[in-house]
């Protein structure tokens, strides 16, 4: 077998995206987009309320419950008369109390010690400076804290969206799923958002049933592959709770014949990482980097639904390593062909390697 067959260089997850496709806006409502269901032989088009024609009763869907912080902040470095303006997207929470790891732009207009200002009474002192990236320490903590970001930064939307515009109020709603409760995410679980009260409550007369778990994702879920042998390329960590009682869900729906099918690729490597052996997953607690791409063999997860993904990411790969690369291969041609809308506000597709 050659090392493409296999798909360990880069350029086995590229394809040509039409730029009109990449949506900028959600449907509305959440439910009226676009389905693409691929089965191991077939492709149907169809609408996210549709999911209640595809999944059977005893199925379970894996909800990631995470919420997103509005982690972007604008604000003003000051050096005597000499002013600066600087962007912050917060990362992560550093162990030091109070501050925060996160990406500083210009990065070169601060040093550390110097305090960047923002609105709402927030402001932030540089401790440290490393790669791109720096640790912030802030002057709130808690529920201070909380209410000056919510009053002070914007939803942090992917770089593709960002780069046609900013952000603003209706993203707050739109960039949210409908369950969030764990607060501490600096994307959307995006999958998630095609979900409203009218479908759930459709997918409870259906007898689907749901789990929520915890992943709270990262802004390096956007981050390129810069290697060319994928193998060599190292995931970002994220931290993710499985509880006893989601285990004990999904492991009742295994042993009762129901199919597992998480939620977007964030769920879906919440419950690889936990998984025990196959067909058994366990409480878990902690950070993941789990890679998963083709060759990886799954122990929990019965299909995906998932939007459709960046060329050369690390989430085509895992699509790939789930359906078989060119499975889809086949499949984005169809999504392209057919003006399905893609990335984080764009249309969903179901995969069910096994239907």
């Amino acid at each position: 077998m050659t090392t493409d067959a296999i798909g360990t260089r880069l350029s086995d997850y590229d394809f040509d995206l039409p730029e009109d496709l990449i949506a900028t806006r959600p449907a509305r409502p959440r439910s009226s987009a676009r389905l693409l269901v691929a089965e191991r032989a077939r492709i149907t088009d169809g609408v996210v309320t549709d999911l209640v024609d595809w999944l059977r009763p005893g199925d379970r869907l894996v909800l990631n419950d995470t919420r997103v912080i509005p982690a972007r902040l604008e604000g003003t470095r000051t050096r005597g008369e000499a002013q600066a303006r600087i962007e912050v997207t917060l990362l992560a929470p550093d162990a030091q109390p109070g501050a925060w790891s996160a990406l500083v732009k210009p990065l070169r207009k601060v040093k550390d010690g110097e305090t960047i200002d923002f609105a709402a009474g927030l402001s932030a002192t540089v401790l440290s400076r490393s790669e791109g990236q720096a640790v912030l320490t802030f002057n709130l903590t808690g529920a201070a804290f909380d209410a000056a970001l919510a009053e002070a930064g914007r939803m942090p939307l992917p770089p593709y969206i960002e780069a046609k515009r900013r952000a603003d109020a209706q993203d707050r709603e739109d960039y949210q799923t409908v369950w969030a409760r764990q607060t501490g995410a600096v994307a959307a679980p995006t999958a998630s958002l095609h979900f409203d009260d009218a479908l759930l409550a459709a997918l409870d007369a259906r007898g689907v049933a749901r789990t929520h778990v915890t992943l709270h994702v990262g802004a390096g879920t956007f981050l390129p592959v810069k290697v060319d042998d994928v193998s060599d390329h190292k995931m970002h960590a994220e931290w993710g709770e499985v509880t006893e009682a989601a285990a004990a869900e999904i492991n009742a729906t295994r042993a009762a014949g129901g199919r597992i099918i998480p939620v977007g690729t964030t769920a879906l490597r919440l419950i690889e990482s936990a998984a025990a052996a196959p067909g058994r997953i366990e409480p878990w607690r902690g950070p993941t980097d789990i890679f998963i791409r083709p060759g990886y063999a799954f122990k929990i997860t019965d299909g995906l639904m998932t939007n459709f993904h960046l060329p050369k990411s690390t989430l085509m790969m895992l699509v790939s390593a789930l359906m078989g690369m060119e499975r889809m291969r086949e499949v984005y041609a169809h999504a392209i062909e057919n003006r399905y809308r893609f990335f984080s506000y764009g249309d969903a597709s179901l995969l069910l390697p096994n239907g």
